[in-house]
């Protein structure tokens, strides 16, 4: 819930939205916010938050010691939404804008920070939530007997899953957040915080503007959502990070180039060895990537995207810094010809030959909208190599 500039005010918990007011409580509207809302909803809004409804916006700004202007920044950021006047907030609401601008006024966080951590926090946790209500929670409190209603079921059901959900998801926050701090720094210089250069991947299945036409809505979600699940699930087991789905399309991003190499090529076998899902098509490019709120902008994002849309089906199409750069680490040669001559000079010196990962093939060189002319190469495995 948020507020507006005139005083309008929201749950700023950051756990769970509650239950939007009655339609008939406008903004500036100054009726209590019970009146005309149903019973279970109020229970389960009480539950979740832990405690009662005691104060309108204005009175949880006055109360957190903040001004109304910084508690409507907080609460909008965090994605609520407006009320009036209506006497809604909680403790807890208290609570959290509190702790904010306490961090503010500690100097630990400049404003417009504490505006990004409310955002960020918000965007990522209005997301798990509507999942967890509109598939996981709904599906557990179907009646379990001719004559039930869900509301007799559901109250119980959150009662038992809300301590156990919020551990395991300060459990996994906890462990994401030591992973992305170990990351940052081991970053080699300040710079790269920031502007870093990463391997950029972007998947994407083929015909599924056509698909949308010809399969029915729930044929249709639990394609994406296996499409979804498979992606997510090998980039995470190879050492990549999941950016973001867009229903035919995944975002990924790696340290290295020869991880988002490996994790390309899985995602082809895998999806070519599944009857019931398209084809598909990946796009990479490696350089500078800036990153904010847990998103990747920049030119070698956009060129990633733009090399995903040329791409054969079932073919990996990567950039030239993303040849050089698997070339440069030993992961890929430019060429069979070098290889044998590389093959040869170790033989020569009574050495192993290189072992390459990767085969690299150039492709002819074409206008890309946006970003000039491109020399995309297409990846594969080398002859001989297995899945690592």
């Amino acid at each position: 819930m948020t507020v507006d500039d005139t005083g309008s005010g929201a749950d700023a918990d950051g756990r769970v939205d509650p239950p939007p007011p009655s339609p008939s409580h406008e903004p500036g509207d100054s009726h209590d916010a019970d009146s005309g809302e149903d019973p279970l909803a109020l229970r389960l809004e009480q539950l979740i938050l832990g405690a009662e409804r005691r104060y309108t916006p204005f009175q949880a700004a006055r109360s957190a010691g903040v001004s109304m202007e910084l508690a409507s920044r907080f609460w909008r950021a965090m994605g609520f939404a407006d009320i009036g006047q209506a006497k809604a907030l909680t403790e807890a609401d208290v609570l959290a804008l509190r702790r904010l601008a306490g961090l503010v006024e500690a100097g630990l966080l400049s404003e417009a920070m504490a505006v990004q951590v409310a955002r960020s926090t918000g965007q990522t946790t209005a997301r798990l939530a509507e999942w967890q209500i509109d598939s996981f929670l709904e599906g557990l409190t179907e009646p379990p007997e001719p004559g039930m209603t869900r509301t007799e079921v559901t109250y119980p059901i959150v009662e038992l899953l809300l301590p156990e959900l919020e551990e395991f998801l300060v459990y996994v926050w906890r462990r994401q957040l030591a992973a992305s701090a170990g990351r940052v720094v081991q970053a080699a210089d300040d710079e790269e915080m920031v502007d870093r250069r990463l391997a950029v991947g972007f998947a994407d299945l083929v015909g599924f503007t056509r698909l949308t036409r010809r399969m029915e809505e729930e044929e249709l979600g639990e394609l994406v959502e296996a499409f979804e699940t498979t992606a997510a699930d090998l980039v995470a087991a190879r050492g990549g990070r999941l950016i973001k789905t867009l229903g035919d399309e995944v975002l990924y991003v790696a340290d290295d180039a020869g991880t988002a190499a490996e994790i390309a090529l899985r995602l082809i076998e895998t999806m070519a060895n599944d009857e019931t899902m398209p084809e598909l098509r990946v796009g990479m490019a490696f350089g500078t990537v800036t990153t904010r709120m847990g998103d990747v902008f920049g030119t070698t994002v956009n060129l990633a995207s733009r090399l995903t849309s040329i791409a054969p089906r079932d073919a990996v199409l990567v950039d030239s810094a993303f040849a050089e750069e698997l070339i440069r680490t030993g992961e890929a040669t430019a060429s069979e010809a070098e290889a044998a001559e590389a093959a040869a000079a170790a033989e020569k010196e009574g050495k192993e030959p290189p072992v390459y990962r990767f085969a690299l093939r150039p492709m002819w060189q074409r206008p890309v909208r946006g970003l000039g002319v491109v020399e995309p190469w297409l990846l594969n495995r080398r002859d001989g190599t297995t899945a690592s």
